[in-house]
């Protein structure tokens, strides 16, 4: 339920402020806006409000586009509502054939006041607005963040254990506990900068530290759609176990992560660690006989054995000791484990040196957002594609201010991205229309315009029942 209300208030904040962007370059060009909306009104309409004759009148539960109504006498201001369909907003402006209006619904000659009667860099700047206000309104959110709460950071140099990889990096040359050193001859920051460069950016040489011994490994050229594959098949395989035992816990699965031994911070109260015994400063190193050297080990070991006894062998002040408890069905023992043996850097910012960290941020999560785009037109991609629902299951299940926006900047920058592709019906077709004729001298048709939007709107009437069908095939499959 907290996941839920996230995404509706992110989404709602980001479609508001989107088509804001449009209204409000429409009403510096004085284009007429008919209609803003939050959320689609199909039939009718949960509240509109109007201004006329001084004052604001305001409807409720009210039918669409009712006739011979007091508020049609005045089309010169803007019908504010709010629909019944979560699922976007729109921004219904004068002289413009989108998804609001038709051909028929233009008037024979065009008007001053209307979108189509101004120079084509004015419908530009009109278009541009609300990827413009998703762009810049990122940018100010992680300016913010970053003012308020600094940034921490964890140099990858400074995780001195090494890593733990998953099969498929080990199948590509990695050992446990190698230190990634060099990625193409640059030192990656972090373990994400490392990550992104490998599987994302598609980079080939690494050098890692082995030991006292340094290591060149190459990289296969498929491994991001292999990691996408194998990632898509550990999801399906943790769907089957959930469903097999609707109380099962799914894990997430972890590519590469920092080797964290087992040592224990905190032992939870009432809990299997409690009554076994365990307490803070011991130091964990095989569950059920199986060694578990660092923490993703043992929690995968801890999953094989949810609703069964197990054995969980421990050193306390130098002596191995061994103690029997009953992990529930959660696959958790009831400890945290000790995080705090890196040293992390945190960056305190004034307002002023939020403002270019912020925009760096922004500009940095756009570029890698692009570069991943690249793995959708394949297979594995396509199917690792995810509706409402799994943007939803991006935030956290319980509430934080920090994580909530964070979030809804990150959303923020896929929107603007997304919004710019040159696909008809979103605000990159009309882009690609209007830089056309900007160079040809040559307007398309109010028409032409009209199959074009068609078109765009079914591929993105696809897209959406493809994101959307991922997410309930997961469901059930």
């Amino acid at each position: 339920m907290i996941q839920a209300i996230q995404l509706i208030l992110a989404l709602s904040f980001l479609v508001f402020i989107h088509e804001l962007g449009h209204f409000t370059f429409a009403k510096i060009f004085h284009v007429r806006v008919e209609k803003f909306y939050l959320f689609f009104n199909p039939w009718f309409s949960l509240a509109q409000m109007k201004k006329f004759d001084g004052k604001w009148h305001f409807k409720f539960f009210c039918k669409n586009d009712e006739e011979d109504d007091e508020w049609s006498k005045h089309p010169e201001s803007t019908t504010w509502g709010l629909g019944w369909l979560p699922l976007g907003g729109y921004c219904a402006i004068a002289g413009m054939v989108d998804e609001t209006h038709s051909t028929d619904d233009l008037a024979s000659e065009p008007q001053a006041w209307e979108f189509r009667s101004k120079p084509a860099w004015q419908r530009m700047l009109i278009i541009l607005g609300g990827i413009l206000v998703n762009f810049i309104g990122a940018l100010i959110i992680f300016m913010m963040l970053l003012w308020h709460w600094g940034q921490d950071t964890l140099p990858l140099r400074n995780v001195n254990t090494g890593l733990y990889y998953s099969q498929i990096m080990v199948d590509e040359g990695f050992a446990q506990q190698d230190k990634i050193l060099f990625i193409d001859g640059q030192e990656p920051e972090t373990l994400s900068d490392a990550v992104q460069s490998i599987i994302i950016e598609g980079k080939r040489n690494v050098t890692v530290l082995r030991g006292n011994d340094t290591v060149q490994l190459v990289m296969s050229e498929d491994l991001g759609t292999r990691y996408l594959a194998q990632q898509n098949a550990f999801d399906k395989a943790e769907r089957e176990k959930g469903r097999a035992d609707k109380t099962y816990k799914k894990k997430r699965f972890v590519l590469v992560s920092e080797w964290i031994p087992c040592v224990i911070d905190s032992v939870f109260p009432d809990n299997a660690a409690y009554y076994a015994g365990l307490q803070k400063g011991d130091s964990i190193v095989a569950v059920g006989g199986v060694p578990t050297p660092c923490n993703v080990l043992m929690t995968e070991e801890l999953q094989r054995h949810a609703c069964d006894s197990v054995t969980v062998d421990y050193y306390r002040a130098g002596e191995l000791q061994t103690a029997h408890m009953f992990i529930g069905d959660q696959a958790l023992m009831g400890v945290s484990i000790r995080w705090n043996i890196f040293e992390f850097e945190h960056t305190d910012y004034n307002f002023f040196q939020s403002i270019p960290a912020g925009i760096k941020y922004g500009w940095d999560i756009l570029a890698m957002y692009v570069k991943q785009f690249r793995l959708v037109f394949t297979k594995e991609g396509a199917q690792s594609l995810g509706g409402f629902g799994a943007i939803g299951s991006m935030f956290p299940a319980y509430w934080s201010w920090y994580a909530f926006w964070h979030m809804t900047g990150f959303l923020s920058i896929i929107l603007a991205f997304m919004n710019f592709l040159p696909i008809p019906a979103l605000d990159g077709g009309y882009i690609l229309f209007l830089l056309v004729e900007m160079i040809t001298r040559r307007k398309p048709s109010d028409k032409f315009l009209e199959k074009a939007n068609t078109i765009g709107f079914w591929i993105l009437i696809a897209l959406l029942i493809l994101a959307n069908g991922n997410d309930i095939l997961k469901l059930f499959f």
